[in-house]
């Protein structure tokens, strides 16, 4: 397959809250600077309660835990040098009711366009990219990654509790993040020339300002010659987060070698995904999970191990299998991001509880 040759990278988003109230604080700008000091590159986000980190580009998982960690480090580090606590959640715990803006032009431009929008994002997700040189390619093997989208929310759902309460959904970002006319499962391309008429017509209406926008779940980026898989919650731990990273360049290894063997996609209806998405965001990983090749519902557990041996031939030849295999042990035995922010919040009722829990999974593993 080459696989070792397929590149990937990491970005987190985290939220930054009060570390009494644990209510989101506008100190974007204040954190980015204090990490800057400390020789960390911190990109702002549409609202100044968020930062987002990047990794370098790696060939192994291991040499990205080891980074994702120390960034992870540096941020929370940085956020309590300016009074704040670095989160690892999709959405945040107890919030105002609206999230100030970040104060940059295009900023400035996605609020007066898309209104309250704008004012109630606070979501923070994780993006992976993996190495596709060729953007014909790179739209086929988004087609072959679009039946997998749910597993791989279901594995990250980490957005339980919003506004103090049970949201009854393990994944509520995702819910709110399918708000925005560009976001949600990516439409099946038949080409490259077909993703950029798409890219195009939105542009025209105004349903996106600009390509930046483009907030399918998969998208060619703009800036490298990558694909970017968009789906997840920031997941709550760093080796969650390496986890996400490899399932998804194996998965996009295996999604080559079919293109290049001339095998296309299974072309599953836009419904027929939407539903599998609101399933594992309902029920994330202890629940059930729908199958969208066929509409088959099973046990969320059963997708991902069916997810793990589809690619089971590239974590081989990546070195990666045992890495996965023991990772996944590790969450489905003490739960992810969402059933952990449940518990927390059910012990004593109190939403505390829940801010102290993802403020230590965050810099789980990670130097301080």
């Amino acid at each position: 397959m080459d696989a070792a040759d397929v590149t990937f990278g990491v970005e987190e988003e985290f939220l930054l809250v009060d570390p009494v109230s644990g209510a989101p604080v506008p100190k974007n700008c204040e954190v980015a600077r204090s990490a800057g000091d400390a020789g960390i590159d911190l990109q702002l986000e549409l609202t100044s309660c968020q930062v987002e980190t990047s990794s370098s580009v790696h060939t192994r998982v291991d040499e990205l835990l080891r980074e994702l960690r120390q960034l992870r480090g540096a941020v929370v580090r940085a956020a309590a040098d300016n009074t704040a606590r670095l989160l690892a959640t999709g959405v945040p715990p107890t919030v105002p009711d609206a999230y100030p803006v970040t104060d940059t032009p295009r900023y400035r431009r996605i609020e007066e366009h898309f209104g309250m929008l704008a004012h109630e994002q606070g979501l923070c997700g994780c993006h992976v990219h993996v190495s596709v040189d060729d953007p014909e390619t790179a739209v086929q093997i988004s087609n072959h990654l679009r039946p997998w989208l749910p597993v791989l929310l279901s594995l990250t759902a980490n957005s339980a509790v919003y506004r103090g309460t049970d949201t009854g959904y393990a994944s509520w970002r995702n819910v709110l993040w399918r708000r925005w006319p560009s976001a949600g499962p990516p439409p099946y391309f038949q080409s490259c020339a077909d993703y950029d008429a798409a890219v195009d017509m939105m542009l025209t209406c105004g349903s996106i300002l600009d390509t930046g926008m483009v907030y399918w779940d998969i998208r060619r980026s703009m800036h490298f010659p990558t694909l970017e898989i968009r789906i997840s919650d920031v997941p709550v731990t760093a080796e969650e987060s390496a986890l996400l990273a490899s399932l998804v360049r194996a998965a996009a290894v295996v999604g080559r070698a079919e293109v290049r063997r001339g095998r296309r996609a299974p072309a599953v209806p836009a419904a027929t995904l939407r539903a599998a998405y609101w399933k594992s965001a309902r029920e994330g990983l202890d629940g059930d999970g729908v199958d969208p090749l066929d509409g088959r519902v099973e046990p969320a557990r059963v997708r991902l191990a069916r997810l793990v041996d589809h690619v089971t031939p590239a974590l081989r030849e990546l070195e990666e299998e045992r890495f996965v295999t023991e990772t996944i042990a590790a969450v489905t035995a003490r739960g992810n991001g969402a059933r952990r922010q449940s518990a927390a919040l059910h012990r004593r009722g109190a939403v505390a509880d829940v801010v102290d829990e993802l403020a230590e999974a965050t810099a789980d593993g990670c130097s301080l």
